[in-house]
C-alpha cells in the first residue's frame, strides 16, 4: 500500500475547531475545543504546503431533568440543543525544520446555526427569578480559531505537540441562551501520537489535551479547566477506503468561579462512534473525505447527545513532495 495515501494530505491531524458538544460543565454548554474534532492519523502533520479544510459539524443534546445550565447570565433549565457549524480551516506547514520536525499554523473561521429550548430560566442572586420556557435560534459567526503545531516521525510513529487559542472577536449576543461566540479568551494545549504501519494499513492514534478558559466578562462566569481525551483505530484497506472506531472522554477538572458562577458544574462524559473515509482525485487535486459519528454515554452534570462529523481537505498547494517511498 502507497504510505502517501495513509498520511491522508486532509488535515485531520491539524484541524482546529470552535464549538464543542454540549456540556453542562461550561458556560452556555459549550467550550470552544470540539471534542472528536481529532481522530485517525492524529499525529501526523502533512507535508510542507498550504491545505484547506471545511469541517461540518452537527450536534443533538438534552439535559434532561431538572438540571440547570448556565447561558447568557441565567440558569436553563430542562434544555434542549441543536447546532449545526461550518468550520472551514486554511492551514499552512513551513518548508524549514524546526527542532528537527515541522511547524503547522493554522486559522477556523466557524460560521452556522445553534438552536437552544428550555422549559425555564432563572436570573438574579441565587437564580430567584424566573421566567417560563423559552427558544433561542442564532445563525452567525463565531470566534475565529488560531493554532500551531510542531510535528515529528519516525519509522511507523508518528507525535505532535500544538495549541489552539480562542479569539473573542466573534457576534457574541449578550443575555440570550443561544451563542456560537465565547466572548471570553481561551487555549487549548495538546500532544497526539499515532501508530501506523503501511504494510498492514492499520492506523492507532490518541490525543490528549487540556483547555484553559479567562473569564467572559459580559456574565462574569469563568468556565473551569477541561480535559479530553480522543482515540481512534482505524484500518486502511486500500489506498482509497478506511474504517474504524473513535471515541473521546471529557472531564472538567476545576469547578466554574467568578461572580456569574451559581456552581461549580462540573462535568463528565464519554463517547463512542465509528468512522469512515475515501480518498479520491478530482483531475489531479487529491481529495480526502470523512464521516464520523459520536454516541455519548456515562454522563455526569452535562447534556448527553450525539455528533456528527463530515470532512474534506484538499492541498492548495505542496511546496516539496512528502519523503516516503511507495510500498
Amino acid at each position: 500500500m502507497h504510505a502517501i495515501i495513509l498520511k491522508r494530505l486532509g488535515l485531520a491531524a491539524a484541524v482546529s475547531a470552535a464549538f464543542a458538544t454540549g456540556a453542562i460543565a461550561a458556560e452556555g454548554g459549550a467550550g470552544f475545543y470540539l471534542l472528536g474534532s481529532k481522530g485517525p492519523a492524529a499525529a501526523i502533520t502533512p507535508p510542507p504546503g498550504v491545505f484547506f479544510q471545511n469541517d461540518f459539524y452537527f450536534y443533538t443534546g438534552d439535559l434532561g431533568g431538572n438540571r440547570a445550565l448556565p447561558t447568557g447570565g441565567r440558569l436553563a433549565v430542562g434544555v434542549q440543543g441543536d447546532a449545526a457549524i461550518e468550520l472551514p480551516t486554511v492551514l499552512w506547514v513551513l518548508p524549514e525544520d524546526v527542532l528537527g520536525g515541522h511547524l503547522g499554523l493554522g486559522a477556523t473561521l466557524p460560521i452556522g446555526w445553534k438552536k437552544t429550548s428550555a422549559d425555564a430560566t432563572l436570573a438574579g442572586p441565587l437564580g430567584g427569578t424566573g421566567s417560563a420556557s423559552v427558544s433561542d435560534s442564532i445563525f452567525t459567526v463565531g470566534d475565529p480559531i488560531a493554532s500551531a503545531f510542531l510535528g515529528w516521525e519516525q519509522g511507523s510513529f508518528y507525535w505532535q505537540v500544538g495549541t489552539l487559542v480562542n479569539i473573542p472577536i466573534g457576534d457574541y449576543q449578550d443575555g440570550e441562551i443561544s451563542n456560537i461566540a465565547f466572548h471570553h479568551w481561551g487555549a487549548d494545549v495538546f500532544a497526539a501520537a499515532t501508530w501506523l504501519d503501511p504494510n498492514i494499513g492499520l492506523d492507532l492514534s490518541g490525543v490528549i489535551g487540556m483547555t484553559f478558559n479567562a473569564e467572559n466578562p459580559a456574565t462574569d462566569y469563568r468556565t473551569g479547566n477541561e480535559f479530553h481525551f480522543e482515540w481512534a483505530a482505524v484500518q486502511h484497506f486500500n489506498e482509497q477506503f478506511d474504517a474504524g472506531l473513535v471515541g473521546y472522554y471529557y472531564d472538567q477538572v476545576t469547578g466554574d468561579s467568578g461572580d456569574g458562577a451559581k456552581g461549580p458544574f462540573k462535568g463528565r462524559a464519554a463517547a463512542i462512534g465509528a468512522t469512515i473515509g475515501w480518498n479520491f482525485k478530482a483531475g489531479e487535486l487529491p481529495i480526502s473525505t470523512r464521516i464520523k459519528y459520536f454516541h455519548e454515554f456515562a454522563v455526569e452534570n452535562r447534556a448527553e447527545g450525539d455528533a456528527v462529523f463530515l470532512t474534506i481537505s484538499m492541498p492548495l498547494s505542496i511546496t516539496k513532495p512528502m519523503n516516503v517511498a511507495a510500498q
